[in-house]
């Protein structure tokens, strides 16, 4: 089975032996830089991801023979089985693709990886950004000296990073007003899967603008429903109009979900007495 033939088909619809075509590619020296960039890619999708490739993408990462897109493409690809794990902390191990030993040797090395001196910066980024998706102790000041950084790469890093560690919401305010508009979509991001409530006028105002671009308008419109369900209705209503079927989809999910959390905050505010 070619690799590329893959390419165009859902995950959920690959055949059964899509596992072992992915790793045969990831590991084969002499294929191709864009099969491998691919098979890096397609090696961390829940539909296949197993201890078997999870090491081969763990090998890759720390290759300094590799190319160093290969290697950010490996870190990357871990980066979902990682929060699974963490989510499900292994209560039923039947139901995480990885062993509880693998997912600790992943956490291991990309802590050990990160700290070397002369890893290469786009391998480094990477392993940070997928290595926060189960949080561990260090990551918090890794996500300080990244916000810091003079490099602009860097700062992206530390926003995106920031959707998953707690605690950056003065940072993620001060990202919203970016003139970078990569950092303000993770900013966007961050903002309401943490539901800072002082990040709302700069969120309605990115909603509301004609001149946002499409991804964040779509982040911003998640993020004005898990801010503020009960006026949130009232600032994204006006974009059913659209032309965008992504984004009329994209309001109707959020509407969705502000009923949800109103009603979520309505039994909050008046327990069932039973």
């Amino acid at each position: 089975m070619s690799i590329t033939n893959l390419k165009d088909v859902p995950p959920w619809e690959w055949p059964m032996d899509a596992d072992k075509a992915i790793l045969e590619t990831l590991c084969d020296q002499n294929a191709s830089d864009s099969e491998r960039n691919l098979a890096a890619g397609m090696a961390g999708d829940s539909t296949v991801v197993n201890d078997e490739l999870a090491n081969a993408l763990l090998v890759i990462v720390g290759n300094e023979d590799e190319t160093n897109e290969l290697r950010g493409r490996a870190a990357i690809a871990l980066g979902p089985v990682l929060e699974w794990g963490f989510i499900e902390d292994f209560e039923d191990p039947d139901e995480i693709p990885i062993s509880e030993s693998m997912f600790n040797r992943i956490q291991q090395t990309f802590y050990a990886l990160y700290r070397t001196e002369n890893l290469p910066k786009l391998v480094r980024r990477r392993i940070l950004e997928a290595s926060v998706r189960a949080p561990l102790d260090w990551h918090r000041d890794a996500i300080r000296d990244a916000y810091v950084d003079a490099d602009p790469d860097w700062k992206l890093t530390a926003v995106f990073c920031m959707q998953f560690i707690r605690g950056f919401d003065k940072e993620i305010l001060e990202s919203l007003n970016s003139p970078t508009a990569d950092i303000v979509y993770e900013a966007v991001c961050g903002a309401g899967n943490w539901e800072i409530k002082a990040a709302w006028p700069q969120i309605a105002a990115i909603v509301a603008s004609d001149e946002t671009e499409k991804d964040t308008l779509l982040a911003g419109i998640e993020a004005a429903a898990m801010i503020r369900p009960k006026d949130a209705a009232d600032l994204l209503g006006p974009l059913l109009d659209s032309d965008d079927e992504d984004i009329v989809d994209a309001v109707h999910e959020a509407l969705a979900m502000t009923d949800a959390l109103w009603d979520l905050d309505d039994d909050e505010d008046h327990p069932t007495i039973h």
